[in-house]
C-alpha cells in the first residue's frame, strides 16, 4: 500500500504529524509512505523513521512569480503521479495541497469538508471528505481523525511526537554542557514576542535554576541578533547557538535539557518530541491547537478558542510567573 500525505504549512505543522505516520506505520508495517512538505520543512522530520521519503514543494510566499520554483512543482507533480498512491491525504486545506492531492490519482483522494468547507471546484477531485469539526481539538488530532476515518489506525489516540534520539546529531557551541536548560526567545510572529528586558530577567532567574543555558536562536538575522544581546547580558553562563544548529543538532541539546523555555514555535514543538519538559509563553496562541503534545508542560497565558486576544497581551506575562512555573517543572 502505498501512502501520501501532504501537509504545506508551516516548519511545526510538520512535526505536528508525525503521531499520525507513526500510527500509520504500527498499523501497516509494509507500506511505503511518502510526505510533501513546504520547503524548509524538510529537516524536521528527519527523526520519523516512519517515513520512507520526504518531498517539498515552494514555500507558497516565494512561489507562484517565480519561473523556477514552478519548475520544481512540476517535477514534483510527475513524481507523485507517477507512485500510484493508494490514499493521499491532503492536511492543508489550501489549493497548492489540493492540487497535488488531486494529481495523484490515488484511489482514495481524502480532505476535511468540516471546518474549512472545500471549494466547490476542487470537490469532485475528492471522493473521502470527512465532516469531522476539529475546531475543539489540538492540531495533532486533527490529522489523526481525518487519517483514521477513511484508513482505519488501530488506535484511539494519536501517540506523542517523533524525533528518535538515535536521529539526533551533536554540536559543538564552544563549551562543555552538563547541567543546562534551553530558552528559545525568537520568532518571526511580531505577536508572539515577550520583550528583551522580560528575558533577560527571566534569565538571570533561571541561572539560579541551572548552572548554563542554552540560548537556541533561528538562522534570521533578527533573531541571532536577539540571541546575542541575551547571551552579553548574561555573561559566560550562557551561550546562544546563533542560528546554525539543524534541526537534529537542536533535538540532541534538547534530549540533555533540564528543562524547554520558550515561545509557541516549532523549537518548542520539538522539546515536545524529544520529552524534554517544557514552559511555554502562550498569550497569543489558542492552547487546544498548539499546546506542546504528551509532554510535561506549562503555560503561561494562554489563549482559549474564541478569546479576543489583546495586542500586547505577551508584554502582559510577567516574570516571576515565568519562573514560578519553571521551579514548578523543575520540582517534579
Amino acid at each position: 500500500m502505498r501512502l501520501l500525505f501532504i501537509k504545506l504549512k508551516h516548519i511545526g505543522d510538520a512535526l505536528l504529524l508525525t503521531p499520525t505516520l507513526t500510527a500509520a506505520r504500527a498499523a501497516y508495517p509494509q507500506a511505503q509512505i511518502w510526505v510533501v512538505v513546504r520547503r524548509g520543512s524538510e529537516g524536521i522530520l528527519a527523526g520519523c523513521p516512519a517515513i520512507d521519503r520526504v518531498l517539498v514543494s515552494a514555500a507558497p510566499e516565494t512561489s507562484g512569480r517565480n519561473t523556477f520554483d514552478w519548475l520544481n512543482d512540476l517535477k514534483l507533480l510527475r513524481e507523485i503521479r507517477r507512485q500510484h498512491f493508494d490514499y493521499a491525504f491532503e492536511l492543508t486545506q489550501g489549493d497548492r495541497g489540493r492540487l497535488l492531492a488531486a494529481w495523484s490519482s490515488a484511489q482514495f483522494r481524502c480532505a476535511n469538508d468540516g471546518v474549512y468547507r472545500v471549494p466547490i471546484f476542487w470537490r469532485p477531485w475528492f471522493n473521502k471528505l470527512s465532516t469531522h469539526d476539529w475546531r475543539n481539538e489540538h492540531q495533532v488530532e486533527a490529522n489523526f481523525q481525518l487519517v483514521n476515518e477513511f484508513l482505519p489506525l488501530g488506535v484511539s489516540e494519536p501517540p506523542p511526537l517523533v524525533f528518535e534520539r538515535a536521529r539526533t546529531k551533536p554540536c559543538d557551541l564552544g563549551v562543555k554542557l552538563a547541567d543546562y536548560i534551553v530558552i528559545h526567545p525568537g520568532t518571526r510572529w511580531q505577536r508572539k514576542r515577550w520583550p528583551l528586558e522580560k528575558w533577560v530577567e527571566a534569565a538571570r532567574g533561571l541561572l539560579k535554576l541551572a548552572p548554563q543555558l542554552v540560548i537556541s536562536v533561528g538562522p534570521d538575522a533578527e533573531e541571532i541578533q536577539l540571541g546575542d544581546a541575551l547571551a552579553g547580558a548574561l555573561g559566560p553562563q550562557a551561550v546562544s547557538t546563533r542560528g546554525r544548529l539543524s534541526w537534529a543538532q537542536l533535538a540532541g541539546l534538547l534530549y540533555g535539557a533540564k528543562l524547554f523555555v520558550g515561545l509557541d514555535t516549532a523549537a518548542m514543538h520539538l522539546a515536545a518530541a524529544c520529552q524534554c519538559p517544557a514552559v511555554a509563553l502562550f498569550a497569543s496562541s489558542v492552547a487546544r491547537h498548539w499546546r506542546p503534545w504528551r509532554v510535561p508542560h506549562q503555560l503561561i497565558g494562554a489563549a482559549d478558542l474564541g478569546q479576543k486576544v489583546a495586542d500586547d497581551a505577551m508584554t502582559r506575562i510577567e516574570v516571576e510567573h515565568v519562573l514560578a512555573a519553571c521551579r514548578a517543572m523543575l520540582s517534579k
